[in-house]
């Protein structure tokens, strides 16, 4: 445990991983995380470890594929559009069983959006953004602490499964600044065991290792040999912390910046009188289904908090079923939390109203659109442009 210090996020994780031992960062700028790469460039060399300024987020994701082979704890991080660009490498990592540590600091989006903090990337990272049949475990931290330690976690997680981790923060988290310190002394990697899969100089006439994620005729099996992993893990390695659950009325469910706001929410409801609880998912895949439903029973609603249109909330839903109603307060594209906002939401749910609650579907009323074309305007196939 280390003394307590004042720390940005971002540089909270960067120094954490290395103290994780993590000895090969590839990455590329994107607001914002871009701390963490500085960091990154300034202290990994005395460390010992080798810091690589790629050329896009795309070669950058293919170099920790390299270096993950060799056994090393290999990472990269990016924002948002970034981590859509590494989607193709992460599919491979997974294919080839290799462990790596992977950190999005989401920003607004779709598409380029905008660098404020968000959480429109839930579904990215829990269902897979590239293609196939694959997971990689998701981590979210809530505090400048846990960003800071979580790597060590990661990497171990990573490694036990031999699989990607993804540590998904957000950009207020990055940027904002809190004391903390670390729960765990610095690790020397050169003192970690080696695994036997790992590619590295042959001597002493052992077999010749491959690491590579092409499987063909053997793919079927591959892929469900691969799941029964994924079954241990649902089964053993979901996380979560509990706030005021005890005898809840309402229960909140958010993770990340989110859930510090609905923290915000249960504790002004205690001064009113008002039974609120907040469940926080700290894995998001595997997500602590379980838990959930035996929580569901014991309340009259449940209410997703989610800087999003709506994406935790499905994961909500399908742990919950029928046991209980459930609601959505959706801030999306980097709109941000406020704890009064939220109790508000809460007060509605539980008297059964949808007041500053979102559903898409309602959202939708007496809305109609259609977009046309207009010959007026020209043709197509027209090259010569201007209208007729």
């Amino acid at each position: 445990m280390s003394q307590k210090t004042l720390r940005k996020g971002n540089e909270a994780l960067a120094e954490g991983a290395i103290r994780a031992g993590a000895r090969f960062f590839a990455g590329y700028p994107i607001t914002p995380q871009n701390e963490v790469p500085e960091y990154m460039a300034a202290y990994m060399a005395d460390a010992g470890g080798a810091f690589v300024q790629a050329e896009s987020e795309i070669a950058a994701i293919n170099m920790v594929y390299g270096a993950a082979a060799t056994g090393t704890r290999s990472m990269t991080s990016s924002s948002s559009p970034g981590i859509s660009l590494k989607q193709e490498g992460i599919t491979y990592l997974a294919s080839a069983d290799l462990p790596c540590l992977i950190v999005n600091v989401m920003r607004g989006g779709p598409g380029l959006g905008s660098i404020g903090g968000a959480q429109g990337d839930y579904f990215q990272a829990t269902r897979g953004g590239g293609n196939g049949d694959y997971h990689i475990i998701v981590l979210a931290p809530n505090s400048v602490e846990e960003l800071g330690n979580f790597p060590k976690l990661g990497f171990e997680l990573a490694e036990k499964y031999r699989m990607p981790c993804m540590i998904l923060a957000d950009g207020i988290l990055g940027q904002m600044m809190e004391s903390m310190a670390f729960n765990f002394d610095p690790i020397d990697p050169n003192k970690l065991g080696k695994f036997d899969w790992a590619v590295d100089i042959e001597k002493n006439g052992r077999p010749k290792r491959k690491v590579f994620s092409y499987k063909g005729d053997n793919l079927i099996a591959d892929v469900t040999e691969r799941a029964k992993r994924y079954g241990l893990i649902e089964k053993t390695e979901a996380r979560y912390e509990e706030r005021n659950t005890a005898d809840c009325d309402v229960l909140l469910v958010a993770y990340g910046l989110s859930s510090r706001a609905c923290l915000e929410a249960v504790n002004h409801a205690k001064e009113q009188g008002i039974k609120v609880g907040l469940f926080r998912p700290i894995t998001l895949w595997p997500f602590p289904s379980k838990r959930l439903l035996e929580l569901a029973g014991k309340v009259k609603a449940i209410v997703a908090v989610e800087q999003s249109l709506g994406q935790m909330v499905q994961d909500v839903k399908l742990a919950v079923g029928d046991k209980a109603p459930v609601y959505l307060k959706a801030y999306p594209a980097g709109g941000q939390p406020e704890g009064a906002a939220i109790l508000a939401a809460a007060q509605a749910a539980l008297n059964g109203k949808t007041d500053g609650l979102f559903d898409l579907q309602r959202h939708a009323e007496g809305f109609s659109y259609e977009c046309k074309r207009d010959l007026s305007l020209g043709v197509q196939g027209d090259r010569k442009g201007g209208n007729k």
